[in-house]
């Protein structure tokens, strides 16, 4: 199987993983988001949306194409880590601490963009990239 590696794909899954760090390095008196409710779990659905969008984004086209089940269970597992990790490195940060929903709702955005898709490459909704 010719796999041509095109490193710079990745290069968006880089950047929402810094912005993560960024964001979970402020001090908890920092942070000053409006009173909404679940607002917070709704931020992180939303950005390990995005992460897990950028890891699908950086992957070869023809591994997606053909192991869109398998390719999907890497991009999850690679964002479940990615958030636990999250969540530990906030344990030393002034004014933040770890919480379990924050993994549960990371994962539900990861899990519903990987969902997506994986059935549309399934479907062969989308033509493989290069």
């Amino acid at each position: 199987m010719d796999i041509k590696f095109r490193w710079y794909r990745f290069i968006p899954m880089l950047l929402v993983m810094g912005i993560i760090f960024y964001l979970s390095h402020q001090t908890g008196d920092s942070l000053d988001l409006p009173e909404v409710p679940y607002l917070d779990k709704l931020m992180h659905s939303l950005v390990y949306g995005v992460l897990a969008a950028t890891v699908w984004y950086g992957l070869p086209g023809r591994i997606i194409h053909d192991y869109p089940w398998r390719t999907w269970s890497g991009v999850v597992l690679f964002c479940l880590l990615y958030a636990i990790s999250d969540e530990f490195h906030q344990s030393f940060i002034p004014g933040r601490e770890p919480d379990f929903f924050d993994i549960v709702a990371d994962m539900f955005g990861a899990v519903t963009v990987s969902l997506v898709y994986a059935w549309k490459c399934r479907r062969n909704v989308f033509s493989p990239a290069s």
